[in-house]
């Protein structure tokens, strides 16, 4: 099958959405597809299977900075790409974007599938631009929403329904063999990870600093191990004296993002909200990691209430000092959540989710004929 993946967020920057956009498209691949993805990017990307329309421009969006193209120009390139590859399906993530996604969705003359996901409780400009929006996604035969919370979004702002196909991982790839001794704690020297952007507030890290001494309190030699790209200095600033038991890596590659994940004794995700599926949890599970996450509606989803990890009251410092120390004191229970999750894990397994993807491609196309019959 021709496929078409329109990813309407900059290629220059990762992302959620551009990462379930690049493994689909591999996966797709490995299985014989014929696939193309089309994004904002400045240069032609290392995967050869983008198709790059030119740099973005940053818009803050739900807590964040997203990064879109829109315009005349980027308008030619979409038309120019659907044109020379003629595909069979076109798949449109964030199709009410202006971006790339929404463009292609306006011009696309071949059945669509969209996915969402976007999770928030309300949106200003949704609301507003709902109106004109709705039209345009009637060219749509059928909808995706990686969870059940960003479906709530998009029935809500947009009408419809969807299917909740969950995004994916290489369960395979994130799998550690053993330990790495830069990451690995002992029963005096635990030791905990973070990771997510330093200063984007809804990721969390100030509430985890706010636990930080009443953890150290109870566990004087913790360690806490800090991923993610940021202002080091400002956030550094926010453990105040405890700041010593602090070690920031900065970005880590994927290779070390599941040697860290997989040898801490506590994974920490305190995302405090605009999060509608929660991949980093499943790349903890599929690493052996034990999680303890934020009890947004997201997280609990994917750590089944607790029975794969652990929850804490959303943002809130003290809450979570208390799971962690507790988690912490009882080695036993930890073990045996983190090996039901890893086996949990697999159900995000992107053989498993490229599957159902593909089923859906398959019902938007028999649709396409039922319409075209109708016509």
């Amino acid at each position: 099958m021709k496929i078409g993946i329109a990813c309407g967020y900059s290629w220059d920057v990762a992302g959620g959405v551009q990462y379930h956009c690049r493994d689909l498209a591999k996966e797709l691949i490995a299985r014989g597809h014929d696939v193309s993805v089309i994004a904002p990017a400045e240069n032609q990307p290392e995967e050869s299977f983008v198709y790059p329309v030119g740099a973005a421009l940053p818009i803050r969006y739900n807590g964040s900075v997203a990064r879109l193209a829109f315009g005349p120009k980027v308008n030619r390139s979409v038309r120019r790409w659907l044109r020379e590859y003629d595909f069979d399906v076109l798949h449109v993530h964030e199709p009410f974007s202006p971006s790339v996604s929404m463009l292609a969705l306006m011009s696309a003359d071949c059945p669509v599938v969209s996915t969402f996901h976007t999770a928030m409780d309300r949106s200003r400009m949704l609301s507003i631009a709902s109106p004109f929006v709705v039209p345009i996604l009637d060219k749509i035969q059928a909808r995706i929403a990686v969870s059940e919370e960003a479906r709530r979004t998009a029935v809500q702002h947009l009408g419809g329904d969807a299917w909740v196909i969950p995004n994916g991982v290489f369960v395979a790839d994130l799998a550690i063999d053993h330990r790495d001794d830069r990451f690995t704690g002992s029963a005096e020297h635990p030791t905990l990870a973070f990771l997510g952007r330093l200063d984007e507030p809804r990721k969390g890290l100030p509430v985890v600093a706010g636990a930080f001494a009443q953890i150290r309190q109870r566990f004087p030699g913790v360690r806490l191990f800090v991923a993610g790209k940021g202002d080091e200095e400002a956030a550094r600033e926010m453990f105040g004296p405890h700041a010593q038991a602090v070690t920031f890596l900065g970005p880590v590659s994927d290779a070390d993002k599941a040697l860290l994940l997989g040898s801490v004794d506590a994974y920490l995700a305190p995302n405090t909200g605009g999060e509608s599926f929660g991949i980093i949890l499943v790349e903890a599970m599929s690493a052996g990691a034990f999680v303890i996450a934020s009890d947004i509606p997201a997280f609990r989803a994917v750590l089944n209430d607790g029975e794969f990890g652990a929850h804490f009251a959303n943002d809130n410092s003290d809450d979570l000092a208390r799971v962690v120390c507790e988690s912490l004191a009882d080695v036993q229970r930890r073990n045996e959540v983190a090996r039901r999750a890893a086996q949990a894990a697999w159900r995000y397994d992107w053989g498993t989710v490229a599957s159902h993807i593909f089923s859906v491609y398959e019902t938007a196309i028999r649709m396409d004929k039922v319409q075209v019959i109708d016509e």
